[in-house]
């Protein structure tokens, strides 16, 4: 039997100190700089995809295997490495995670092939998905519980601004060196990390006894990847074809037997109860619908911004980044930590979601009347992104245990890889049938059309169709963040009142 999320006997273990320990700060900074290194990897490659294409000869499907081996696997594992963390302890799973991910980036490097080349992905995203588990892990250990808030708001500006400086380092490198340097330039910087880690990073761990659950993690493993994978192929492939619908099948059946499983195993990898909690449900509501919203709509920006302005990625880059350096100036200086303090979780949890709202309506009927109306746009999702992500991560880690604070933060990272893809898919589905309505010409997509056009005139309007597209794509997006800000807020006030 599975005990309650209330459980006293629970709160008890590896509780964060009252006052904190004394390095914290610094360790804090540690542990940001090795997860800051995973954050990159996710958005530097984007920019080497012509690089790789004409040096490795890598065709489509590799290109697309290289981007997705790393995100597959990493979303697959992040559960069952915040389990790890928890049974095997927290900084030995850092430790190996810095490892992993050093030795992938070497072998990344110096790969010849493009076989070569994925397989070492994967293995980054194991190192990967270890890393983000356990950082923000440790940051529930060593932090006393009235600085939580801050501390999380600084663990999340750094995916910010690996956000906002990927493809500004990954220009940089390739218009200096060769391909393989985006990956080599990881190597010093785990070397550094894992000397401070070892040094500095106190242990941590469950206490209670527990026995792992290695079924649990492989059901949860297979799960999980499966469910990416076919939300990644579905626009590729057709959400109606044979491979999507199979590999969807796959997930949801895994994935519900796992859950049969973890309801019934005495040691559960997940305690379901926790879903009981409500503080627990309003983040996982929030979580889910603000990745869906802002990974779609983002993902959408960029392709107008290149697309139809005529940016190159790494001026598009540039002009996305006011949204990732407004998150990393108001967390840094620890003023979104007081505006929740002053707000209360649940006002802030709604605020931020209608000031992202508001930002992806500016981008979506602005955008016609210059960079301006997206840089407002930019700004406003950008102080929402500050207020409403620590205040959700915050939600969601308080409502665990600190003794599974391993698997809070898998929680935590799995929902946001599901959102964004779930909403770079459905987003990007309703861009493409808004467009093939709208286009004076038959393509499903943008450069196809334009070389199917004939003449200026022609050219103009399948632009101002795409434009059309992207812009009730955008609408659609700033629905679901306000969904999950009512929902979140709502579930969120709830748990206040009954004291649960």
């Amino acid at each position: 039997m599975t005990t309650s999320p209330q459980d006293p006997a629970r709160e008890r273990d590896t509780a964060p100190p009252v006052q904190g320990h004394p390095r914290r700060w610094l360790i804090l900074g540690v542990i940001s700089l090795a997860q800051l290194t995973v954050v990159l990897d996710n958005t530097v490659l984007n920019v080497a995809v012509p690089s790789l294409t004409e040096e490795l000869g890598a065709a489509t499907s590799d290109i697309q295997w290289m981007i997705n081996a790393y995100s597959l696997v990493q979303s697959g594992l992040l559960l069952t490495a915040g389990s790890a963390a928890d049974w095997y302890g927290r900084k030995k799973m850092l430790a190996t995670g810095l490892a992993l991910f050093g030795i992938g980036s070497l072998a990344a490097g110096l790969a010849d092939t493009t076989g070569q080349l994925i397989a070492a992905r994967a293995g980054m995203g194991v190192g990967g998905a270890l890393l983000l588990t356990t950082t923000l892990a440790v940051v529930m250990q060593i932090f006393a519980p009235a600085e939580h808030a801050r501390a999380i708001g600084i663990w999340s500006a750094v995916s910010a601004l690996g956000f906002a400086c990927g493809p500004l380092i990954g220009g940089f490198m390739l218009d200096h060196f060769w391909w393989g340097a985006i990956f080599l330039i990881n190597l010093p910087v785990v070397a550094l990390g894992l000397v401070a880690v070892l040094a500095l990073v106190p242990e941590s761990k469950s206490r209670r006894g527990e026995r792992p659950d290695p079924l649990g993690a492989v059901l949860s493993t297979i799960g999980m990847a499966a469910l990416v994978y076919a939300i990644i192929s579905g626009p590729e492939h057709g959400w109606a074809s044979g491979r999507v619908l199979a590999t969807a099948a796959v997930a949801v059946g895994v994935l519900a037997l796992f859950a049969h499983w973890e309801s019934r195993v005495p040691h559960p990898m997940l305690d379901l109860s926790f879903f009981r909690d409500r503080r627990f449900t309003g983040a996982v509501a929030g979580l889910v619908l603000i990745a869906f919203g802002m990974g779609g709509a983002l993902f959408l920006l960029t392709q107008h911004l290149q697309f139809v302005l005529g940016y190159g990625p790494l001026e598009a880059g540039l002009r996305t980044a006011p949204l990732a350096l407004t998150v990393v100036l108001l967390n840094f200086s620890g003023v979104a930590a007081k505006w929740l303090a002053g707000l209360g979780t649940p006002r802030a949890v709604l605020l931020s979601m209608v000031l992202m709202a508001a930002g992806l309506v500016a981008i979506a009927t602005l955008t016609g009347q210059g960079y301006a109306g997206t840089l407002l746009g930019l700004l406003l999702i950008g102080v929402g992104c500050a207020l409403g992500n620590p205040a959700m991560a915050h939600a969601l880690m308080s409502a665990i245990p600190p003794a599974k604070a391993g698997v809070g933060a898998g929680v935590n990272g799995t929902l946001a890889e599901f959102g964004n893809g779930l909403g770079v898919a459905v987003l990007g589905a309703v861009l493409t049938s808004r467009f093939a309505a709208l286009a004076p010409v038959a393509a499903t997509s943008l450069p196809a059309a334009l070389a199917s056009a004939e003449g200026e005139g022609e050219r103009g309007r399948v632009l101002d169709a795409f434009s059309l597209g992207v812009e009730s794509s955008q609408l659609v997006g700033a629905v679901a963040v306000l969904l999950g800000g009512v929902v979140a807020a709502v579930l969120l006030r709830r748990a206040e009142r009954v004291g649960v």
